[in-house]
């Protein structure tokens, strides 16, 4: 049926704009029903939307305190790595800052932070192999115990002249040929000492033998000029 237009009225009988207004009641019912439905149908994917992006507000969130808390993890790992590389190399790593340096994006952005702090967990703990011991060195070692025994010896007799000159009564003159006979032992240690800071600064190795041979050295360079000294003393 077509539109009703005014004049429609003024033509047509009774029964017949009756007839068309029933019509046009049962349309309006009609479109009121496909209002309704399509309203609901709104309502229903609007709160489905809502749900969807509180969904994936929580992810979100979730996301971010995973990501905080790795971010605090790589952080302290950071930290600890950088205080471990700070003790092995000593005063040369202070170039650097004397704190973690901050964080720089690196080239290669595909891998992972854990990637970058195992290379440098690994370097860090990386120890060079030490050099053999050369000829010169085992040289400059036994240099070492001769100045430890002649240091011995020369210290010894200072401490003994000091003693006497204190006389026998008194503490010190009887305290004296005991610290000396220290000094006497101690020297040589003390270029084993010596010589194990030169193998370190130098990266050479300090095994058994280097430290037997810098105190044996020591021990019988002392022996041997204590024992002339002593003959060479007037009786």
């Amino acid at each position: 049926m077509s539109e009703l237009e005014p004049a429609d009225f003024e033509r047509a009988d009774y029964r017949t704009v009756l007839r068309r207004l029933t019509s046009l009641d049962q349309r309006a019912t009609t479109l009121r029903e496909e209002a309704r439905g399509w309203h609901a149908e709104r309502i229903a994917a609007a709160d489905a939307a809502v749900r969807e992006a509180e969904e994936r507000v929580r992810e979100a969130q979730h996301d971010v305190r995973v990501a905080q808390r790795e971010l605090e993890q790589v952080d302290a790992r950071a930290a600890g790595l950088w205080s471990e590389f700070v003790h092995r190399v000593g005063p040369a790593a202070e170039r650097f800052g004397r704190t973690l340096p901050p964080a720089s994006i690196p080239r290669q952005r595909e891998r992972e932070a854990r990637d970058y702090l195992d290379e440098v967990e690994t370097r860090v703990k990386y120890t060079p192999p030490a050099r053999p011991l050369t000829f010169g060195t085992q040289v400059l070692f036994g240099i070492f115990g001769f100045a430890g025994g002649l240091l011995g010896v020369i210290g010894n007799l200072v401490l003994r002249r000091t003693g006497e000159a204190a006389g026998a009564d008194s503490d010190w003159g009887q305290a004296a040929p005991v610290v000396a006979l220290l000094v006497l032992l101690c020297c040589p240690i003390l270029a084993v000492v010596t010589a194990k800071l030169v193998a370190d600064r130098r990266g050479v190795g300090l095994d058994t033998a280097a430290v037997a041979t810098v105190l044996v050295t020591g021990l019988i360079t002392a022996g041997l000029l204590f024992t002339a000294v002593q003959f060479a003393q007037p009786a």
